[in-house]
């Protein structure tokens, strides 16, 4: 082995400095790891209501590119509270749920294991409706404090879509509820959604995929198929169903009607 001798000693201030930077970053990344262990909860349900949800984001462009930034993002936000109304429905009974997914030019679903209560069942469906009254009178409020007329469309838009979402048929939200009081019902919410389509100037695409959606549940209901749950159905919960459903209905087509006297010029009804 070959000696070799010993160089000149280095000077040493340099190394206290970089253990003091060293030192430093190392705090850095320790209080940034606490910020992350201390909010993950926060962290990871924002990550999985929007970050990773490649549907929303996908959903999202589609409506820019369609219908402008302002708007898309309305649809979307009301979308979103109706679908994390039932959500959270679901959890309320203790049952199993996944989030909202979202469907462009369709709207968005939340996949749920079914209760065994019927009643319970419409409740779940009614849970969106309701979130989105909710919403709707929030933003009626906020027209009324401000005096600003995007509220009241916001308003309208969130009433609008909601009962439109209680058309008593397949896939709809008010198909679930009306299918835990009479099945048979669904076949005059047809008629009520082809009546609603030909009014608003609905594409007849929309209509051919929401019939093709609903028409084997509604098969089912004519060939006499009954849901096992129903014989649990007493004339008590199919009434507390009805006044849900009935009040629900009432409540945003109330604010529909206010808010959209406000919102469209030209608007004859009367704001209380």
């Amino acid at each position: 082995m070959r000696y070799l001798p010993p160089s000149e000693p280095e000077p040493e201030s340099p190394a206290p400095a970089r253990r003091r930077a060293g030192g430093g970053i190392g705090a850095i990344l320790a209080a940034a790891l606490a910020f992350v262990l201390k909010f993950k909860f926060i962290l990871l349900l924002g990550t999985k209501l929007i970050g990773v949800s490649w549907t929303f984001l996908l959903s999202l462009w589609i409506y820019v590119v369609i219908f402008g930034w302002k708007l898309a993002v309305v649809v979307m936000l009301l979308l979103l509270a109706h679908e994390l109304g039932h959500y959270f429905a679901f959890r309320a009974y203790g049952l199993p749920a996944r989030l909202p997914a979202f469907v462009p030019m369709l709207g968005a679903f939340t996949a749920g294991a079914p209760p065994e209560d019927l009643e319970q069942d419409a409740y779940i469906a009614l849970a969106g409706p309701l979130t989105g009254l909710g919403l709707a009178a929030v933003c009626y409020g906020l027209g009324l404090a401000s005096h600003d007329r995007f509220w009241y469309a916001c308003a309208d838009l969130s009433a609008f879509l909601n009962l439109f979402n209680m058309i008593p048929m397949p896939p709809f939200d008010g198909g679930r509820i009306i299918g835990a009081l009479w099945p048979p019902l669904w076949i005059i919410g047809f008629a009520v959604f082809v009546a609603f389509a030909v009014f608003f100037h609905i594409p007849i695409l929309f209509v051919a995929i929401i019939g093709l959606l609903g028409l084997p549940a509604m098969l089912a209901a004519w060939r006499g198929h009954v849901d096992p749950r129903a014989q649990h159905m007493t004339f008590a919960s199919r009434l507390r169903v009805s006044v849900w459903y009935l009040a629900t209905l009432l409540g945003l087509f109330f604010v529909m009607a206010q808010a959209h006297a406000i919102a469209t010029p030209g608007a004859t009804t009367t704001v209380w």
